[in-house]
């Protein structure tokens, strides 16, 4: 290497003043800088999940408690402020069948909060040079179907794409496939490719939000890193950031995803069975825990993952404004209203439901994991209103932006 790089200089030098040619490959070097945790990261980081019960918030203790009596709520939560953790608690069970109870440290399918993350693997991959935002999905997938679907429009659900739960669903149930055996994000590409499924509407023409293009977000960091999505986000996004208790798991390697959360349909007397579409990760498929998220809230914040100008642009609205205060920027829904800047996430796949938001402005951090799908997460005005930020429902607002009477 030391030769190699000798005699680049060597050759350079009559053309090129060697200052430049060192700031160069400094450039280059640091375009590709791994983040390195230490020994102080890990303390910091134990120091952000302290939590002394005979702290918490009384107010908030009373509404979570309520809402699992007269609502449901089944699952984890955390609240943070100004860098504190003023509330956590687990609710309910992690298994009804087998009477296994929930606790702090357990481990949900994230469902669609997995997309945040998927995101910010993608933009990392963009700020290193690796990637552009307008290169097309055939640049890395030849046969992929579809022309002029941008990188950029897979992020903010404006491909046009279709859905690929219901399709490849649908080609299953004809086909009668063994449902136990999940599929991979190579074998959707291949099936896409093949049967050439006609698109929703076309490209940029309009938002409209499916697991399509998380799915082939993922599939284009495996063919730009050359490493498994899950090896990429564990050594990119989730070491980093010091997220110990977070994996990517799919159906595809694994007979059994390896955690004892099991997801619950609306009541419990069933609990909804893993199939072939577990398999596809990237719009799912991270399992996670409320302090790891906690830590990738942190994280993001010390921008030990994106600059703040990426944040920036994944935390902008990049479609058509959902009454007067709703966006989908890059991976993240927003709410801009009251003077707050919220970036958060929904969750539902399989039994889990979940909410995650991050009051930018206020230094707020809601962490809600449900693995019993009912509607208690559309009940949570009372909370939003205790910690001081605005409510973020979609119901709460008319189409002109104003606050309903609901």
């Amino acid at each position: 290497m030391r030769y190699s790089f000798l005699c680049m200089v060597r050759f350079f030098r009559s053309f090129i003043p060697v200052p430049f040619i060192l700031l160069m490959f400094i450039s280059c070097s640091s375009k590709n800088k791994k983040v390195v945790r230490t020994v102080e990261d890990d303390r910091a980081d134990s120091l952000l999940l302290v939590y002394d019960p005979k702290n918490e918030e009384p107010r908030i203790d009373a509404f979570m408690k309520n809402l699992h009596r007269t609502r449901g709520f089944n699952g984890n939560v955390l609240v943070a402020k100004k860098g504190k953790i003023i509330y956590q608690n687990a609710i309910g069970w992690a298994d009804y069948l087998h009477k296994d109870s929930l606790d702090i440290h357990s481990k949900f399918e994230l469902a669609s909060v997995t997309k945040p993350m998927t995101a910010t693997a993608v933009l990392m991959l963009v700020e290193q040079g690796k990637l552009k935002l307008d290169q097309t999905v055939k640049e890395f997938y030849p046969n992929f179907p579809y022309e002029g679907i941008t990188i950029r429009m897979l992020l903010s659900h404006r491909s046009g794409m279709m859905n690929y739960v219901y399709f490849v669903d649908n080609l299953w149930k004809k086909a009668k496939k063994d449902e136990r055996k999940g599929i991979s994000n190579q074998d959707v590409m291949e099936l896409i490719a093949q049967h050439k499924p006609a698109p929703y509407t076309q490209p940029n023409r309009k938002f409209h939000y499916n697991n399509s293009n998380y799915m082939v977000l993922a599939a284009i960091v495996e063919k730009v890193s050359g490493k498994s999505f899950t090896e990429f986000m564990k050594e990119n996004v989730f070491e980093p950031a010091g997220m110990k208790n977070t994996a990517v798991y799919s159906k595809a390697l694994y007979e059994k995803i390896p955690v004892d959360v099991v997801g619950h349909d609306r009541t419990w007397r069933y609990s909804v069975v893993q199939n072939f579409l577990d398999g596809p990760v990237g719009d799912k498929g991270i399992y996670s825990t409320i302090h790891d998220l906690y830590l990738f809230d942190h994280a993001l914040k010390e921008q030990k993952l994106l600059s703040k100008a990426w944040q920036d642009s994944a935390y902008t609205g990049h479609n058509e404004m959902s009454r007067g205060h709703f966006n989908y920027g890059y991976g993240w829904r927003t709410f801009q209203g009251d003077g707050h800047h919220v970036v958060y996430h929904t969750g539902w796949w399989h039994g889990f439901r979940h909410i995650y938001l991050r009051d930018l402005t206020a230094d707020v951090t809601i962490v809600l994991l449900s693995n019993l799908t009912n509607g208690s997460l559309l009940k949570l005005d009372e909370l939003f209103h205790i910690v001081g930020m605005p409510v973020v429902r979609k119901s709460a607002y008319t189409g002109s932006g104003e606050t309903s009477e609901d």
